[in-house]
């Protein structure tokens, strides 16, 4: 079930939570000037803010991604799987708040493994991680965690009409 609050007083509807999905159905992990990056926004031990640049992919509303295991983002999120994302889709600035933690289970690193693969970033199960041909050049080299980002609330901005801002809330 989806909650939605309109946060735009000149506009008399709240943007429909599928203009969101539509587009993050279409992540591709490319980031840079090839596709909108995600921003992870975790907790240090300190309380303080940690950001760093991951490629996503979103399945059954989950947003996945990668991070080698000794990773602040990584360490932050063992103690702490509270996060935020920040994503600037094609026509919508969309933050997420919500959970990550570490995938293990073998069917779904599969699933997602071969979905990474199939939008250009070739991955492959090793274990209980995932693995590549390649160094991403802000990451350590493989292998890596896989990360399953579950949203318990979502804030849109529409930067190309239909204007407005929608606040979602997802309920089980």
């Amino acid at each position: 079930m989806i909650e939605s609050t309109n946060l735009d007083p000149e506009s008399s509807e709240p943007l429909p939570w599928q203009r969101a999905l539509d587009q993050l159905e279409q992540l591709r992990p490319a980031g840079g000037s090839r596709g909108p990056t995600c921003w992870l926004s975790t907790i240090r031990s300190d309380g303080r803010p940690h950001l760093a640049g991951v490629v996503g992919h979103w399945l059954d509303d989950t947003l996945y991604f990668v991070s080698g295991p000794a990773t602040r983002k990584a360490r932050n999120l063992v103690a702490d799987q509270r996060c935020s994302f920040a994503i600037s889709l094609h026509d919508l600035d969309l933050v997420l708040d919500g959970t990550a933690g570490r995938v293990t289970d073998p069917q779904t690193l599969a699933r997602v493994a071969r979905g990474f693969s199939e939008r250009g970033w070739p991955l492959e199960v090793a274990g209980d991680l995932v693995t590549a041909s390649f160094r991403a050049p802000t990451a350590p080299p493989p292998p890596w965690h896989l990360h399953a980002f579950t949203p318990t609330t979502a804030l849109g901005v529409a930067t190309a009409p239909p204007s407005g801002a929608t606040r979602w809330h997802f309920r089980p």
